[in-house]
């Protein structure tokens, strides 16, 4: 195994151990961290936090049982004292000696204290760590003992970090005083008028500002007693907290000779290397485009980068541009920075928006051309932000008014859209690099129910909180487009789960949708609670998508899947993947009369593209005279399961795979559940089939099949779970009955099976006791009841062609047989697509 010693265990070193064992590679490896600090990572942008219960654990990033189950070796209070690049060695302050394959440097950076005389006084601390916290809060309390008036604290820096220190003295009981250098505060972040709305709010907290101050000297004799800036010019305080910025520590790097930048910091390449291959930094310590970076994000991004440089992903490498937008709440005031806060005159123009009763201040920065979002600062109100944000980041269109940023239209501003408008690949998290398309994902493919389920799979969030509106949004949003409301209900027309209205129409035999309404719903339905009603009837009944058509979603409606350009997709069954040479003649013949675009699935079948609605029928009439039926791609509903040639053909084969997977297809087709369903059957544990990756799997083993559920691809895949092992083919099928059925009878709406197993307490434990076991002693009702939905199955394209009722709903109009002569195609490779937009 190779080894990777990472020098320094702060948030990054820590996010660079957590993505580096997420990786399948990570096996091949060994980690040892060094931490100079007693303990094991913790958040130090919530340190402020740490006034009010002073529990360390609180604040950690993850307890020793982490770095122990993960197979990481912890050594904390050691310092690593120099590198011998040649040897591939590092030497610790105990003169233990470590060799590495790889080196990751960590290690941060150091506040900086500038060199003022009586600097070194009792009394001065600095902000940085809990141990640095724990002696400012003891100090305080000598002080503070026994007198009634307040005490006088100074907090020498009024940027970001010195406002977070001037909270803590705050909350220590003293009468704060932010010392800053420049003219105004977080000068980095924002301009005149913005520093001025948030000096005005932190002084009516009681925190006293003093701008455009350089220390001289620091009075008393042992201990601090003030502060001189000049002659006559001073201010009497007891303690003083310098928060005045950071430092790169480097000095690690500069025992081995690697390259250093001529102001501090370790300087990298856009992999994260040093001056040396094998050695990386990340974090505060690096020195990437010349700069140190100070925020989170960044340092998460270079760790990252650094894990897969180091297993071998040599693309993966840092942006150019790094975004060093932030958003806080600063002493109860909210603040924000995105983008280009400050916009020379020859690059754009300002719209800028003061409230001074409010204490709001709003500025949008905008390109010359007024059509790009180039940056902007928020004060007091920042409910924009994270849209403000996305806009910059994605490029996204501004309105004409550009003002309608920042100032409500009509009594709603009318700049912003959905959410679920913005890209898949907007990063909403920067702190974890999490995107909309992952958080939606994991409620989409991935089951989440909440918001609590997303922060669980995906860490958004956890970083340092700013977007946590966003997320909140997103969640709602998307759990709402998805069909479900973000109560436990199934929508405001039903209240109740899917579970609960499947048991209530079973039990009080309801046909119809508007009885159900009638019974126990009001109102007159939605687009939520008609295709989850359509689905209980179907699993219930296997009554088809032509019987209540009102209720189907589009897809299920016209028994095809809607394309981009308004045409369908026609998707006939092939079980098994096989498939004889008459039936592929058959296949392109009705390709090329139609002109459809054709393609072989990933789930071994052929896929027509193009078709108008009208000509839906007459496609499928020539694939029924030619022995195929539907294919179910557009249903929640079995879709196909996949197969190799097993022993009929390969000398690996150990059983025969293909029929048996045709006899599986054939059993559930058209079995329509809470979310579309994938199986495979591999004849050999080679696993050509990638039956793991399905929501049900078999593999040929000694003896028999080994039968595994609850896996899925999509966004988030997941390998299914050995639910038996060595079954024969009737007992393998009579186990898959019980878990089709249960899973049917209990899931959400649009919850696979990889989610629906995660929620079930008891997980797969559990589900053995229920599928295997049958300890709830329902096995034989499960096994009768898919019985009766087999044996009732019909082809929902052969029933639409043979009623002429039926046929009526495949017209472009409702009043005139016209179709539709609007689309536009353009070739492709021997072949058409829709124009694109």
């Amino acid at each position: 195994m190779k080894h990777i010693i990472v020098v320094g265990n702060g948030m990054v070193g820590y996010k660079f151990c957590e993505k580096f064992i997420d990786k399948s590679e990570a096996k091949n490896f060994k980690i040892t961290v060094f931490g100079e600090e007693p303990r094991p990572a913790y958040d130090r942008v919530h340190l402020s936090e740490y006034f009010e219960n002073q529990d360390a654990t609180a604040l950690e990033m993850a307890p020793l049982e982490w770095y122990v189950n993960n197979g990481i070796e912890l050594i904390t209070n050691t310092r690593v004292n120099s590198i011998d690049k040649q040897a591939k060695t590092i030497e610790t302050i105990h003169g233990n000696e470590y060799a590495y394959d790889y080196l990751v440097l960590a290690t941060g950076s150091s506040p900086f204290v500038p060199n003022i005389e009586g600097i070194e006084k009792e009394g001065v601390f600095v902000y940085r760590t809990i141990e640095d916290l724990e002696e400012t809060i003891e100090y305080a309390n000598i002080i503070k003992s026994g007198r009634t008036e307040k005490v006088r604290a100074a907090i020498l820096g009024g940027g970001l970090l010195g406002l977070e220190a001037a909270k803590a003295v705050m909350d220590m009981g003293f009468e704060p005083h932010v010392v800053e250098f420049a003219p105004k505060l977080m000068p980095r972040q924002l301009d005149k008028r913005s520093s001025n709305v948030l000096q005005e709010k932190i002084e009516s907290l009681g925190i006293q500002v003093h701008l455009s101050k350089v220390t001289s000297k620091i009075l008393g004799e042992s201990a601090i007693t003030g502060m001189e800036f000049g002659e006559n010019d001073q201010l009497d305080v007891e303690m003083l907290v310098v928060s005045a910025g950071i430092r790169p520590r480097d000095e690690l790097a500069k025992t081995c000779d690697l390259k250093v930048g001529t102001r501090g910091g370790i300087w990298v390449n856009n992999k994260m290397q040093t001056s040396d291959e094998s050695i990386f930094a990340i974090g505060e310590c690096a020195l990437f485009n010349n700069m140190i970076y100070g925020l989170v994000a960044p340092g998460y991004d270079m760790a990252e980068i650094a894990v897969n440089q180091i297993i071998g992903n040599s693309e993966e490498v840092m942006v150019d541009e790094i975004d060093m937008s932030t958003k806080l709440k600063l002493i109860g005031v909210d603040v924000a920075s995105y983008g280009e806060p400050f916009m020379p005159i020859d690059k754009g123009y300002s719209i800028i928006f003061e409230n001074k009763t409010k204490g709001v201040y709003k500025r949008v920065n905008v390109s010359l051309d007024r059509k790009k979002l180039l940056g902007g600062i928020l004060v007091g109100d920042v409910s924009d932000y994270n849209m403000l944000h996305q806009i910059y980041l994605n490029g996204l269109p501004i309105p004409e008014n550009a003002e309608e940023l920042i100032v409500a239209s009509g009594g709603k501003n009318a700049a912003f859209g959905s959410v679920l408008d913005l890209p898949d690949e907007a990063q909403v998290c920067s702190c974890e690099s999490i995107s909309k398309g992952a958080i939606c994902s994991s409620i989409i493919d991935g089951g989440c129910k909440s918001l609590g389920d997303v922060v669980a799979k995906t860490k958004v969030t956890t970083g340092c909180g700013g977007c946590k509106p966003m997320v909140v949004d997103l969640v709602n949003e998307t759990l709402k487009s998805l069909g479900e409301e973000v109560k436990e209900v199934l929508c405001e027309h039903f209240q109740y789960s899917r579970q609960e209205l499947f048991d209530l129409v079973k039990v009080n035999k309801i046909e119809t949708y508007e009885e159900a309404l009638e019974k126990y719903g009001h109102g007159h339905g939605c687009e939520v609670c008609k295709p989850a009603l359509a689905s209980i009837f179907a699993t219930l009944t296997m009554e088809t998508a032509n019987k209540q058509v009102t209720i189907q979603d589009t897809n299920d409606r016209f028994l095809a899947n809607i394309q981009r350009n308004g045409t369908y997709s026609v998707v006939p069954r092939v079980p098994g993947g096989e498939i004889t040479p008459q039936q592929l003649i058959t296949i392109g013949e009705i390709g090329a009369k139609y002109d459809l675009y054709t393609k072989i699935t990933g789930a071994q079948r052929i896929d027509l593209f193009g078709a108008q609605i009208h000509e839906l029928p007459l496609i499928w009439k020539e694939l029924i005279a030619a022995g195929f039926e539907s294919g179910h791609a557009y249903g929640k509903s079995l879709r196909a399961v996949k197969s190799c040639v097993g022993s009929t053909w390969c000398r690996y084969g150990m059983h025969e795979s293909v029929t048996f997977a045709i006899e599986i297809e054939n059993r559930y087709r058209g079995l329509r559940a809470p979310h579309k369903l994938k199986g495979g059957v591999s004849g050999c544990i080679r696993e050509c089939a990638e039956a793991r990756g399905k929501d049900f799997g078999l593999i040929a083993v000694e003896g028999g099949w080994n039968l595994y559920v609850c896996g899925n691809g999509g966004a988030n895949p997941k390998h299914a779970i050995l639910l038996a092992e060595q079954l024969s083919d009737e007992t393998a099928i009579k186990y898959l009955d019980r878990f089709l059925m249960y899973y049917i009878r209990t899931a959400g709406p649009l919850v696979r099976t990889a989610p629906w197993l995660d929620k079930l307490e008891g997980g797969i434990e559990y589900l053995k006791q229920v599928i295997i076991d049958d300890v709830l002693g329902i096995a034989e009702t499960l096994e009768e009841e898919m019985q009766a939905l087999i044996n009732k199955y019909e082809c929902e394209w052969k029933q639409a062609v043979e009623s002429p009722e039926m046929m009526k709903r495949f017209k472009h109009f409702v009043n005139t047989d016209e179709t539709n002569e609007e689309l536009v195609f353009v070739p492709m490779r021997e072949q058409k697509m829709p124009k694109p937009w």
